[in-house]
């Protein structure tokens, strides 16, 4: 496998990984106020505590079927299979479907545009686990 060709899989990888580090920072600015006082309203307040649930819950949520893209990624890079582009369009879908996941879920209470949003991750993930089976049962019967 070609450099350019892992990168079809590791560069979505890595940018879910930012996402999720992106996550964490976010988190400790939510927290900040609370947990050192820094940022505190005048009243004594968090101004983000609307939001610091929703980021905890988001980040969380990193950690669940993300999971699934993770693995299938990394078996496709161990079987050496020339990511297709196809491959790359699942796995860049999944990563763009995160995004807008995580802006839903943080910025709004919308739980049906939540819904469909996870459904394009989800139908990403089996699409990754779909041509890995595929190329699986291809290369047994060679």
């Amino acid at each position: 496998m070609s450099l350019g060709a892992s990168q079809a899989l590791i560069l979505p990888m890595a940018a879910h990984v930012a996402l999720a580090a992106l996550l964490y920072a976010a988190l400790t600015v939510a927290r900040a106020p609370a947990v050192w006082g820094v940022g505190r309203r005048p009243d004594g307040s968090n101004p983000f505590e609307l939001f610091e649930p929703r980021i905890s819950a988001n980040l969380a949520n990193q950690f669940e079927w993300p999971l699934f893209f993770h693995a299938a990624c990394l078996l496709l890079l161990h079987l050496e299979l020339e990511p297709s582009p196809t491959v790359a369009l699942l796995a860049w879908t999944f990563v763009i479907g995160r995004l807008l996941h995580s802006g839903v879920q943080i910025f709004t209470g919308n739980i049906r545009l939540r819904g469909l949003v996870f459904a394009v991750n989800f139908l990403a993930v089996l699409g990754l686990w779909y041509v890995l089976v595929h190329a699986g049962y291809s290369a047994a019967s060679i």
